[in-house]
């Protein structure tokens, strides 16, 4: 297939256009500039410049491609709404990435016993995912408008990125401070639990929903959950400060981390990927979070020498 891809650059596009590539499909990427285009050329990918907010030129490279896959902003409607229009009565698969923190609750480190499977109803309870859920909307309504559209969730992903961008956002962010503190950081108690699956999962999740997944699909990517403290233990460890932890006021991790840092880290997100697994045949098999922080990647590339 030839397959447009916006996000080629990125952690979860980049990993998932290889592992196409492996399976002898042709990439189109979105890149912003000509370093980018350079980039994403090495690794067998063809160009296309552009930005999210380039509706004709995502259109048009919609149009001429067998399938779409939307891995750049979760938040940016005009994206989803220039692909959904392109394609519209072609019957490609469309696939678009969301992610858990829809059904995320700020809990200041709390625990929460919500959970959430993909045929589960909810109301966003954090402002700005609203707009992702109205987003993921448009993709559900493509569905009736004779477009293959499907949403994945992925929730708190970890591993080494298979692209070029190797890191995602979460567990390095949380590395790093632990760094310059010198200390295990978590908010409040720590509690609060958060989804998590391995990269290679992922991708292997975003292979089988373009192979088979039926138009309108929701699915969310996890393989167990972890407490943000245990996570911060981890880190801990893995950097040699004795898995020696403090709490973290959101004012201070949003000072470093920004404005969505509170609602990141201070939050719960649980979910379970009943559908991923039950319609499409999904079987995650990477490590667990903490394993791979303590000996696996995250170990390798930011354990002191």
């Amino acid at each position: 297939m030839k397959i447009f891809l916006t996000g080629a650059t990125g952690y979860i596009g980049g990993s998932v256009a290889e592992r196409l590539l492996r399976e002898g499909h042709a990439i189109t990427g979105l890149v912003r500039t000509q370093h980018g285009a350079q980039e994403i050329g090495k690794l067998g990918m063809h160009p296309v410049l552009g930005t999210l907010d380039d509706a004709e030129v995502i259109a048009r490279a919609s149009r001429e491609a067998d399938a779409v896959i939307d891995t750049a902003e979760a938040n940016h409607a005009g994206v989803v709404e220039a692909i959904a229009s392109a394609l519209r009565g072609s019957g490609k698969p469309f696939l678009h990435t969301s992610g858990s923190g829809i059904v995320a609750t700020v809990t200041n480190g709390e625990r929460s016993d919500a959970i959430f499977d993909e045929y589960a109803s909810f109301t966003p309870a954090i402002p700005r995912m609203q707009q992702r859920a109205a987003i993921d909307q448009v993709v559900f309504d493509a569905a009736k408008q004779g477009v293959r559209s499907v949403v994945i969730r992925p929730t708190m992903i970890y591993g080494e990125g298979r692209g070029v961008r190797k890191e995602s956002a979460q567990v390095p962010a949380l590395i790093e401070n632990a760094k310059k503190a010198g200390i295990g950081l978590h908010i409040g108690k720590g509690e609060n639990l958060w989804s998590n699956v391995h990269i290679d999962d992922v991708v292997e999740l975003y292979l089988l929903a373009l192979q088979k997944a039926p138009a309108g699909a929701l699915y969310y990517a996890e393989n167990g959950e972890e407490a943000l403290k245990h996570v911060a233990v981890s880190i801990s460890r893995m950097l040699g400060f004795g898995g020696k932890t403090r709490q973290w006021s959101p004012q201070d991790a949003e000072a470093a981390l920004g404005p969505k840092a509170h609602s990141s880290f201070g939050s719960n997100s649980r979910v379970r990927g009943k559908r991923s697994r039950a319609e499409l045949g999904w079987q995650p098999k990477g490590a667990p979070i903490l394993q791979e922080i303590e000996q696996g990647h995250y170990r390798r590339v930011h354990r002191p020498a």
